[in-house]
């Protein structure tokens, strides 16, 4: 098989997809030939159109609402559904039957991802799918988008790279992966987004990117997309008279962006209509929510408009125009999101955590404090000590600082286009070094906010053939997997439980390790349940490592899985001596298998959600 001539570079975003490439055969070091595909896509029933993003919405038509012939595209002539921005214009007017946040949902534990179950307040009659069959549309599209540009190189014979936010655990990586397998990905690699975006910024650079940091800089990227708020922090050292960057510390998964901002102003507009005596309906909020999202980013521009009209379709007949209409105006969208999501707030602040009710509607876990702000300082005072260890940092920090001390910001993220949120996020994070007598951090700026990730993952997969310059790190977290001890049964006691580490904090893509000295005893041919943890903090454990306590913000539960492995020959319940064996695969996920003392059996569990753990 021939090199691949492309390195593509994928976002699949939770509210915009979009498509990047490198150009290998025409580039040289860190000077890159690079483009963005313009997608083509349905704008109105009949109607395509080539946009540079392709919205993340699918829309499941009714049999009869459409005419044959509207839902083609270029490389079809007739689709089952909608992907793209004649899904979103549609789904604002019959939302129940729009598919949103198929990314949030697949990385939601609390739900059966491969189980057909959005748009979740769809009625009956209306088909679902699964948060898995939606992503893979979204990807199937734009593989069919590139064939149909580029018919001398094809996309399964192309180098792949698709983007994830860094705080994905190792279930939704694979998840992640299997949807990109799914739709025909032949050459798969997985990115943490905010590493995607300092790529873009290395590439934009055209090398000018080592006159702007420098040795000792600790880079934060702050991301706060459609649906998710990312951090991450990379740390500039020398090494052999280069400078290299080396990612040290990832966020927490935080279901909380632009949506949330768009769901609040939507209640805004709904108080006002009430006051005046119109109440919506769910099925008009959802429409409402849609119909301030542009509302927003146009008065959160730089532009001069100071007030944008709000119109939600009536469901009666007694209005005029058949439609409800009102304004929203700039400093009532400034005030919302700038004191509800950027509260200038001190480094010491956290996120309120709330009492919940004992019953509540199936849905998203979406982040119980809604400021970026708070969760931003709890991820800093977190890291505190990331750098402690790592060569060139060693006693650089201050003993008695609170968090620790980014010297540069770099923001991604289509809530960022908007400068006023950019600047009050940077001016807060001065805030905190300046009551700590440290140094402002400076903004890195030139990245294109809604490609940035497209373009950086598409560098990336040019980097990753030995060419321009690669950000260090490896695995985000420590991976441990409990193990349960042996103990005579106690009255009302469960066994305790050890926390085995089976991947260290940085284990890179591509390698592998055995617990060589441990054995452990394996339950075959009965139904027996895994438990894993992952910490963001625990830097200094290795693999094979046991942890006998914790504390409670040390590790965090991961899925668990339920499985019953093979027996392979042997009885139900016995109990196999086995050696543990992880692995980080060259896509980033995580496979951990047992190997017996004697025999030739594997029994892989890949840290997924299968019913039954492959062998």
């Amino acid at each position: 098989m021939t090199a691949p001539r492309f390195s593509i570079g994928i976002d699949l975003g939770t509210t915009h997809c979009a498509l990047a490439y490198t150009d290998m055969s025409a580039s040289d070091g860190e000077k890159t030939s690079h483009g963005v595909l313009d997608i083509p896509q349905l704008t109105a029933p009949g109607a395509v159109e080539a946009q540079p993003l392709l919205p993340s919405f699918l829309y499941l038509p009714h049999s009869d609402e459409l005419a044959p012939g509207e839902l083609g595209l270029p490389w079809s002539s007739e689709q089952r559904d909608i992907v793209g921005e004649l899904a979103r214009s549609r789904g604002a007017t019959t939302p129940i039957r729009l598919v949103s946040s198929a990314k949030s949902w697949l990385c939601h534990p609390g739900v059966d991802r491969r189980a057909a179950i959005l748009p979740s307040d769809a009625p009956e009659e209306v088909a679902r799918v699964s948060p898995l069959d939606a992503s893979v549309r979204y990807l199937t599209h734009m593989r069919e988008a590139w064939d149909y540009a580029h018919p001398d190189a094809p996309f399964n014979q192309q180098d792949v790279t698709v983007t994830i936010p860094a705080s994905f655990d190792p279930a939704a990586r694979e998840l992640t992966a299997e949807a990109a397998r799914a739709a025909g990905y032949d050459s798969l690699t997985l990115l943490e987004e905010p590493q995607s975006a300092l790529y873009n910024w290395i590439q934009a650079s055209q090398g000018r990117w080592r006159k702007e940091v420098q040795t000792g800089d600790i880079i934060l990227v702050i991301d706060v997309g459609g649906g998710t708020s990312d951090f991450s922090l990379i740390a500039v050292v020398e090494r052999e008279g280069n400078l290299e960057l080396h990612r040290v510390a990832v966020g927490e998964h935080i279901l909380l962006g632009g949506d949330n901002m768009d769901l609040t102003l939507a209640h805004v507009v709904a108080r006002k209509l009430a006051a005046n005596g119109t109440q919506l309906d769910p099925w008009q909020m959802r429409a409402l929510a849609y119909a301030c999202r542009a509302a927003k980013e146009n008065l959160l521009s730089d532009s001069d408009v100071q007030t944008m009209p709000i119109v939600v379709a009536s469901r009666g007949s007694k209005l005029i125009g058949g439609s409800i209409r009102t304004d929203l105006t700039r400093e009532e969208v400034t005030a919302v999101i700038l004191e509800g999501f950027f509260p200038q707030v001190d480094a010491s602040a956290r996120p309120a955590i709330r009492t919940r009710a004992a019953l509540t509607q199936l849905g998203l876990p979406f982040a119980q404090d809604a400021a970026v702000t708070r969760h931003l300082a709890a991820f800093l005072a977190r890291q505190v000590a990331a750098l402690d260890e790592l060569e060139g940092f060693a006693g650089r920090a201050d003993p008695g600082a609170g968090f620790l001390h980014p010297t540069a910001v770099l923001f991604n993220g289509g809530v960022f286009k908007s400068g006023i949120l950019a600047d009050r996020t940077i001016a807060t994070v001065n805030s905190w070094l300046a009551a700590e007598n440290a140094q402002p951090a400076r903004l890195l700026t030139g990245a294109d906010l809604d490609l940035a990730v497209a373009r950086g993952a598409a560098y990336y997969g040019y980097v990753r053939r030995g060419r321009g310059v690669r950000i260090r790190g490896g695995t985000a977290r420590a991976f441990y997997v409990a193990v349960e001890s042996a103990m005579p049964a106690i009255p009302g006691m469960e066994p305790p439980v050890q926390a085995l580490c089976v991947a260290p904090f940085g284990m890179e893509e591509g390698t592998e390790a055995e617990l060589q000295t441990q054995e452990f005893g394996l339950v075959v041919g009965e139904p027996v349940h895994f438990r894993f943890f992952g910490s963001s903090t625990r830097r200094q454990d290795q693999i094979g490592t046991m942890l006998d306590y914790w504390q409670p913000d040390e590790l965090q539960e991961l899925d668990e899985i339920q499985a019953t492995l093979p027996t392979e020959g042997r009885q139900p319940g016995e109990v196999v001596q086995v050696r543990l064996h992880a692995k980080v695969t060259e896509a980033g996920t995580l496979e951990l298998s047992a190997v017996p003392r004697s025999g030739e059996e594997r029994w892989k569990v890949e840290f997924d959600v299968r019913g039954q753990p492959t062998q």
